[in-house]
């Protein structure tokens, strides 16, 4: 058509740090950030960010240079996801469980120039760094995050003199930096690392653009509004907390950081700062359900809690439920920025099976979610039984691996993204995940059998601390479940009694054949490595059968 043209008037390239000018401009004097004794305004934490932003320039951040943050969910952290892009660089938010061999691998891929940490893990830091040196690679240059909150100062600046503090760094800057905005708005503006438990962790990298369009997909999907209390119980390093670090700007809602979490601070937090929203894995529901016998009363108002993982037995979720929560149940992952699927459990309409199995549905602005067979690509039928592989297309994936060209490649192979989920298409258009590709165990009498669902029902056992399942040679089955668990300090319980537990919980064809009881093997982000589970089962040999009674 004539007469029409792309320009600066007209287009502007997303970004979610222009959601931290608008909120200093709208939501001023209201409460950005509440951290125990420390609290902002949204005016105060853009001016900080501004500061911030202005410092690691003056620092020598390029555009594209990485800055990286080991932190747990504080202050600092949060001002990071926008000083950093706002500075021109990416930010990488790493797990706060990473072992020193496994950080000094990332940041040396991360390249990072700087890297900010907090006091507690400052130790962990110093001793990846000696792993740097001996590699002859170089060295990020370090901020150390002190927390007067804690009544704590690390001695590290004796230890390191080039070294520099947090609350320094912020002095340096300038209140009137310009912000270096992206030239593309697909340029990336995070890197967040995968769990590892096949294998080392991959870099995801993340888009302004994807990042914009989630963080405001986020808010309509929650029902959120600038009265939205935010409580900080999901990681902000996994998937840039779901991408709520920038939704609460959007909104002018407030965050309550926290360091650690239990269910007293959860409880406090709610009763004293009002909390609408909380969100985490779903351990979450267990430490909720327990404060029930801790003697705390259902909360004066409901208060929305979503959960992204496998949900655990209805008599936990009901726990909860009477306790005063509206939990949501998600899936996704870090590859498509959080969260996928999103539905509201109704425990006025939802039988147990429909509460365990259902994936919700898609968000407004995620393009597709389908079940396809993948070799032909094609959708499998919806009759809740054919299984085939979850593939996603939309505007709110990853970008791509970091330094991982072939990874990328055989990601997003025929246009789609495959998850290598397995999953079922119901009737409905709703669809139901059953397992990763590489854990699901598939019988002679052709069950498939979803060992996430029996970790969940595992993980309820009042003795259990964790647990993993995977499949065992069985010479009847072809293969059956076996269900390794590490039991609570002090508890003691039997195979047998694990296996009766899961007999009236799960229908017989998942129930474990098989208890081994002991310590888990788990990687450098605290990942369970299944692989060494299944060398394990394979080498223990075949479970036997006689006179229908079971022999291991």
């Amino acid at each position: 058509m004539e007469g029409l043209m792309k320009c600066s008037a007209n287009y502007v390239p997303l970004s979610p740090i222009s959601f931290l000018e608008r909120a200093a401009f709208v939501y001023g004097d209201k409460a950005s950030i509440i951290y125990g004794n420390t609290r902002y305004s949204w005016r105060e934490t853009h001016g900080r960010c501004l500061r911030l932003a202005s410092a690691l320039s003056q620092m020598g951040l390029n555009r594209g240079d990485v800055v990286a943050a080991l932190a747990p969910n504080i202050p600092a952290l949060y001002e990071l996801y926008f000083g950093v892009p706002m500075a021109g660089a990416v930010l990488s938010a790493l797990n706060t469980s990473l072992d020193p061999p496994m950080l000094a691998l990332l940041l040396q891929q991360l390249e990072a120039k700087i890297i900010c940490v907090d006091y507690q893990y400052v130790q962990i830091f110093l001793k990846a760094l000696q792993l740097i040196s001996a590699a002859k690679a170089k060295s990020p240059f370090l901020v150390v995050i002190r927390d007067n909150n804690q009544g704590a100062f690390s001695t590290t600046q004796e230890v390191l003199p080039c070294n520099l503090d947090y609350d320094r760094l912020l002095e340096m800057g300038k209140h009137d930096f310009e912000i270096v905005s992206p030239i593309d708005e697909s340029d990336p503006i995070t890197v967040n690392y995968t769990s590892g438990s096949t294998g080392t962790p991959k870099g995801v990298v993340y888009s302004h653009r994807a990042t914009y369009l989630n963080s405001i997909a986020q808010i309509f999907r929650f029902e959120m509004s600038a009265k939205t209390v935010f409580l900080w119980t999901v990681d902000m390093f996994r998937c840039n907390g779901w991408c709520f670090t920038w939704a609460l700007a959007a909104l002018g809602g407030t965050n309550i950081c926290l360091r650690n979490v239990t269910a007293k601070v959860i409880f406090d937090s709610i009763f004293i700062h009002k909390v609408t929203h909380l969100c985490g894995a779903p351990t979450i529901l267990n430490i909720i359900a327990e404060a029930t016998f801790a003697g705390h009363q259902p909360l004066a108002t409901k208060v929305g809690l979503v959960i992204a993982g496998v949900l655990p037995p209805l008599e936990i979720l009901n726990n909860v439920h009477k306790l005063g929560f509206n939990v949501s149940h998600a899936y996704g992952m870090t590859e498509a920025l959080g969260l996928v699927t999103v539905r509201s459990l109704d425990f006025d309409q939802y039988v147990r099976a429909n509460i365990k199995d259902r994936s919700g549905v898609h968000n407004v602005v995620m393009e597709g979610v389908d079940v396809q067979d993948p070799t032909t690509m094609r959708s499998v039928p919806a009759d809740g039984k054919t299984i085939g592989e979850v593939m996603l297309r939309s505007n709110t994936l990853m970008l791509g691996y970091l330094k991982n060209i072939q990874g990328t490649q055989d990601a997003f192979k025929n246009g789609w993204y495959g998850t290598r989920d397995l999953g079922v298409r119901d009737p409905d258009g709703h669809i139901r995940i059953k397992d990763r590709a590489t854990n699901a165990i598939f019988n002679c009498e052709g069950n498939a059998i979803s060992t996430l669902e029996i970790e969940a029902v595992l993980a309820s056992h009042p003795a259990v601390e964790a647990t993993a399942v995977v499949g065992r040679p069985d010479e009847r089955l072809g293969v059956s479940p076996c269900a390794f668990v590490k039991l609570k300090e002090g508890r003691m319980t039997s195979s047998q009694d694990i296996i009766e537990f899961c007999a009236v919980r799960l229908p017989n064809y998942m129930v474990p054949g098989s208890v081994v009881f002991g310590d888990l093997p788990v990687n450098s982000t605290g990942k369970i490595q299944k692989f060494v589970l299944k060398e394990k089962a394979e080498d223990m040999g075949s479970l036997c059968h006689s006179n229908g009674h079971l022999v291991v």
